[in-house]
């Protein structure tokens, strides 16, 4: 690890007018950003320790949540608030990483997580992401873990975060400060698709710091489920996941319905068609066969990652049957 400088803002200006300056990096939980800095991915020449700043509420809103972005994913997943309305963020976060990262990382640092893919984090291999222009070794390489939708030729690697799959579900926001004042980023924009710039993994701006995650007025407070299918049950990421929200009437006709999955794209992928298709039908298995079938139009495996094709259709239909069940 290289030296560095090593500043401890008190305010929020201090902290976005520092980060600005070249080599500089914002450190919240550390629990990603030390990682990468041991293994000489990730040299920043300052680091700006924001853990003092004042962004670590979880709060209501008028009509929603406010989750400060220094709140810790343990804090956010066991608040009153969230299991009482927002059980899906709960069920995201804890079944990611082990409860000592859970207590460290942030929310704010869950959302700039990098890819956990092998040649991202292998300096002797190729990759886009860390050296662009270098190619991408897994796509010829092994690519068990890899992407099925969203990728390019430039990029195969996915998002590895639990909890942004869940807030994509459930269209949170995300705010941020910087430079040039204060702004509003839906999920569904905050992170990117790699294209021919997959070193760029979201759309924030040098110098923007992340405050604050908001969470619609709740919707989905009983049938829901967070599956995560992975090589072990603690501490691994996942292969495929799946977080599944409803609304149903009593007749068990579907009002409302959410759908988002993780482990198969560089970003939280949202399986918008096969929410129109469910929405107005019965709960039933076959209306749920069928619009896991919808969700994987336009997948495209790899050589290690053929499995995903069978796997994914199959994580949809066990997560929504899962959700009907819980009440």
């Amino acid at each position: 690890m290289k030296p560095f400088q090593f500043i401890q803002p008190t305010d929020v200006a201090t902290a976005i007018r520092t980060q600005k300056e070249a080599g500089a990096s914002f450190l919240a939980g550390g629990t990603n950003l030390v990682d990468l800095m041991k293994m000489g991915i990730a040299n920043p020449d300052k680091l700006v320790d924001i853990g003092r700043l004042p962004l670590r509420a979880v709060e209501p809103l008028a009509n929603g949540l406010r989750l400060g972005a220094l709140a810790t994913n343990s804090e956010v997943a066991d608040h009153p608030e969230v299991l009482k309305n927002y059980p899906l963020l709960s069920l995201a976060i804890n079944a990611g990483a082990s409860p000592q990262l859970r207590n460290m990382a942030t929310t704010g640092g869950n959302l700039l997580q990098r890819t956990r893919c092998s040649y991202f984090f292998d300096l002797t291999m190729p990759c886009n992401k860390r050296v662009p222009g270098s190619g991408c070794g897994a796509i010829d390489g092994i690519n068990r873990m890899h992407a099925i939708f969203g990728a390019s030729d430039s990029c195969i690697a996915v998002n590895p975060s639990d909890m942004s799959v869940a807030l994509r579900a459930l269209d949170a926001t995300v705010r941020v400060n910087g430079p040039s004042g204060e702004r509003a980023i839906p999920m569904a924009d905050f992170h990117r698709l790699p294209g021919n710039q997959p070193e760029l993994d979201n759309t924030l701006q040098k110098g923007e710091l992340i405050v604050a995650v908001e969470l619609p007025a709740p919707a989905f407070t009983r049938h829901v489920h967070y599956l995560k299918v992975r090589d072990r049950t603690s501490y691994a990421f996942a292969l495929v996941s799946v977080a599944a929200a409803l609304d149903l009437d009593i007749t068990n006709t579907i009002r409302d319905v959410r759908l988002a999955m993780g482990g198969v794209a560089h970003k939280p992928w949202r399986l918008s068609d096969a929410e129109t298709f469910l929405k107005g039908k019965p709960a039933t298995e076959d209306n749920f066969r069928q619009a896991a079938q919808i969700a994987m139009q336009g997948a495209k495996a790899y050589k290690y990652n053929q499995f995903k094709l069978k796997l994914a259709p199959n994580a949809i239909l066990q997560a929504l049957t899962a959700a009907v069940a819980n009440a």
